[in-house]
């Protein structure tokens, strides 16, 4: 089950209030990204995968966390009765599946460990999980990045860029460039697209 368009708005509005910061800018160009490829691949809901982009971060609502904004947007998700937004909020970090690629601090209890290691271990990945990793990729606060440079500047930022997260990325690009026929950046209008400041 999901939120409506205009419900997402608002949980994502009042996310703002309670932890304001760059991440709710770059959850409206993930959303934006989301929407333009799944309307280009013809077989995807774009409402469906607007609202997951947008609630994909959701977690951070509970203040600054790394791995813990992973466990609370789940947990967040799932009390509302929202299970397919719980799930995008924890499969977007983790392509293959398993916690030895999350890029930052684990700053979770071994409770909250637990239930992100079960729930990934028991998920099965469909094409809107794969939509909203890359869609994660692609997306500043500013507006659309170059994927490679993002991953580029994570890598500055945290030491490190795990190698198979990075060609999981490129694979995606890939993929969603098959299922357009297009170039990604070209759909997600990457030269003109700036997210709307509220």
């Amino acid at each position: 089950m999901l939120p409506t368009r205009e419900a997402a708005e608002m949980l994502l509005q009042d996310a703002e209030t309670c932890n304001p910061g760059p991440w709710v800018n770059h959850s409206r160009t993930a959303a934006h990204c989301a929407e333009r490829i799944a309307q280009a691949c013809g077989d995807m809901d774009a409402d469906k995968a607007y609202i997951l982009g947008l609630l994909h971060d959701i977690g951070r609502k509970f203040g600054v966390r790394h791995l813990g904004h992973i466990s609370d947007g789940y947990t967040y998700m799932m009390a509302l009765g929202y299970d397919e937004a719980a799930k995008i909020c924890l499969t977007h970090s983790f392509h293959n599946q398993t916690l030895d690629e999350y890029i930052g601090k684990m700053d979770t209890s071994a409770e909250e460990t637990d239930l992100i290691r079960s729930q990934l271990r028991s998920v099965r990945f469909d094409e809107y999980d794969k939509l909203i990793q890359l869609c994660d990729a692609l997306a500043g606060a500013e507006g659309v990045l170059d994927i490679e440079s993002r991953m580029e500047d994570v890598r500055q930022r945290y030491g490190f860029y795990p190698k198979a997260k990075w060609d999981s990325n490129m694979r995606l690009k890939k993929h969603f460039e098959q299922k357009t026929g297009r170039d990604i950046y070209a759909v997600v209008e990457k030269e003109t697209f700036h997210p709307c400041v509220h």
